[in-house]
């Protein structure tokens, strides 16, 4: 019989004969099956404090990562916080390595959450406080945990963390990432029940190895590939793919809707401009400062996916000072005062000063660095709330010669079409992605290929593409910040019922001795898929050649754009593999058979004063 109570003691006494010591201050108890409600055990394992190889008596406070990437890969941080007066709790999801059960995304983390949370609490070392720690994923299991209202629960430090999937990040304005595409692909190949049977694994891994062209013959249909063999992950990225709408399908970590559920504790929410998480994580920040009484913090650097700890991402340097080099004391600081109740920096001094701490990009004077990166630079500064108070939104409107102006369109009619192709999509360079592994390139790129880029492997500029339309400023007379959330609000029309709009907001460096043919780097980009146009809860196709207005949201940035630079915003229907490809018919998504080129329009006149919505912030 599966044991169903959440403290099988019998269980938890025999994992005590498999203890092992790794010092005279740490005693680690390794796989012991915690039951959940269901039965279903997860393996689990404890690092606690001692003394000359003895486990210490007393009640400590907990802290605990739930993960799905093999909680053996802990080690560091449950060593850390065991030797600081922590016991450290590391658990597999469910269905994940050591764990028993069927993965799922994040359905099950919530309850198997505060099953592992109320067993922690019945624990004769717990003290019944427990602070969260994790990244992506596990930055997501903290979100869900808070969201059942976890009685044991006491903060959390979320980065870079899975929430609100049908908004942005996983359907982004109904378009799919395909990061997921990939993250499916390789965590179906390790750590899933499949991948634990050798032939099986050997097909998966196969399977990996050949993803450059399986992304060429998309979509992915249920049984037609191997990962058939790890159903539970075909079936739901299957899904995933065909699920455009935000709805009940996307309502696990749906925070945007569902604050009041949020529990009410202290929240420090890490993100990076570069991060794909990034429009979710500043905006979790403007919901759950005004529901939570309990202090709110967000801070956001210019870093890539989980990488705080550097302050150089793809081709661009942003400066030393832009790393937290220590990633494991700042979090320390933060679980002392609300899980020990010590008075110390929380709120007095750097990175707890002010409620939000800004990296404000490029101020560095942008020399080649001795690693031949751009020096783009930045710095950190504190502030009360996002968006920032002071913000004057302005709106920059765009021409048919190409420019960028902030004068509105007086001519009556003027447009600019463009023939778009889903059989040759846009490629990716850079952007605010993760799980790219070996398809997208991460962060901060001159926007132009080379063999880094496998599909688009010439040293050609983006913006030499006749399906890519630049508009963009004149040389700027003075420095410019731009910092918060960015739209491009433009009307537009097209010869197919459904396509795509892309945008991306690149700082143009002018040519110097370090950059003879100057330097366009990526800031920030989005998408939007036009059935979505009006709402992204329902679907709805264009008449062709009719005029609509769309916003395209962009995910937020900060950064000085500066004297002699130019500000570019390049319009397409594209961006690959970063999004999936639309391919202009109007069939269910995921499921399209045909493709269609589409003539697509852009409507820059007095009457559809196509711009981008720039967040300026006064000198």
């Amino acid at each position: 019989m599966p044991l169903r109570s959440p403290l099988p003691c019998l269980l938890f006494a025999i994992c005590l004969l498999s203890t092992s010591l790794l010092g005279q201050d740490i005693v680690v108890k390794t796989n012991i099956m915690v039951a959940m409600r269901d039965g279903v055990k997860l393996a689990t394992d404890l690092y606690l404090p001692a003394e000359n190889g003895i486990e210490k008596t007393g009640r400590y406070p907990v802290v605990l990562t739930r993960l799905p990437y093999n909680k053996d890969g802990a080690k560091k941080l449950g060593m850390y916080y065991a030797a600081n007066g922590y016991v450290f709790v590391a658990q597999d999801c469910r269905g994940r390595y050591a764990s028993e059960g069927v993965w799922h995304w994040m359905t099950d983390d919530g309850k198997d959450g505060v099953d592992c949370a109320k067993w922690i609490g019945q624990q004769p070392w717990s003290d019944g406080k427990i602070g969260m720690i994790g990244t992506s994923y596990v930055g997501g299991t903290q979100h869900a945990m808070a969201l059942e209202g976890t009685p044991e629960l006491t903060t959390v430090i979320p980065v870079d963390a899975v929430s609100n999937g049908g908004a942005q990040s996983m359907r982004n304005a109904g378009a799919f990432e395909m990061r997921f595409w990939n993250w499916i692909m390789l965590n179906a190949a390790k750590g899933s029940v499949a991948s634990q049977d050798p032939a099986t694994a050997a097909m998966l891994k196969e399977m990996v190895d050949n993803r450059h062209e399986y992304l060429k013959h998309l979509p992915l249909r249920p049984g037609m590939t191997p990962l058939k063999h790890a159903p539970e992950y075909e079936s739901w990225l299957i899904d995933a793919m065909r699920h455009g709408a935000n709805d009940e399908f996307w309502a696990q970590n749906n925070i945007l809707e569902n604050a009041d559920s949020y529990k009410d504790i202290p929240v420090y929410l890490v993100g990076g401009w570069y991060d794909s998480w990034a429009g979710n994580t500043t905006a979790n920040f403007t919901i759950l400062s005004k529901t939570l009484k309990s202090p709110v913090y967000l801070i956001m650097g210019p870093w890539i996916h989980g990488k705080q700890a550097g302050h150089s991402h793809g081709q661009v340097d942003f400066g030393p000072e832009a790393a937290i080099p220590d990633e494991l004391a700042w979090r320390k600081e933060w679980y002392d005062h609300w899980l020990k109740g010590l008075d110390n920096s929380v709120g007095k001094s750097a990175p707890f000063a002010t409620k939000v701490r800004l990296f404000v990009m490029g101020t560095g004077d942008g020399s080649k660095t001795e690693k031949g990166l751009l020096y783009h630079g930045g710095q950190w500064r504190e502030e009360n709330e996002w968006p920032l108070a002071r913000t004057r939104l302005t709106k920059y409107y765009f021409t048919s010669e190409g420019h960028a102006t902030t004068t509105p369109p007086s001519l009556q009619k003027s447009a600019t079409s463009y023939t778009f192709d889903p059989k040759n999509p846009v490629p990716t360079i850079g952007g605010s992605i993760s799980s790219g592994d070996d398809i997208l390139l991460q962060g901060a790129w001159d926007q132009r290929g080379g063999e880094h880029v496998w599909n688009w492997q010439k040293p050609l500029p983006l913006s030499a593409r006749n399906d890519i339309v630049v508009f963009q400023t004149e040389p700027l007379s003075e420095d410019l910040e731009v910092t918060g959330e960015v739209e491009v609000k433009m009307w537009i029309s097209s010869t197919a019922v459904d396509t795509d709009f892309t945008a991306k907001l690149v700082d143009v460096y002018p040519a110097s001795a370090d950059w003879p043919g100057g330097f366009d780097l990526n800031i920030t980009d989005g998408i939007l898929r036009a059935r979505f146009r009006d709402s992204l809860k329902k679907e709805k196709m264009m008449t062709p050649g009719e005029i609509y207005p769309v916003t395209i949201r962009l995910y937020p940035t900060a950064n000085v754009f500066k004297k002699g630079h130019r500000i570019r915003v390049d319009i397409s229907s594209s961006n690959f593999p970063r999004f999936d490809v639309n391919p202009n018919t109007g069939e269910p998504l995921n499921a399209n058979r045909r493709m269609e080129t589409a003539i697509n329009t852009i409507h820059h006149d007095a009457e559809h004063p196509s711009a981008i919505v720039l967040p300026l912030i006064p000198r």
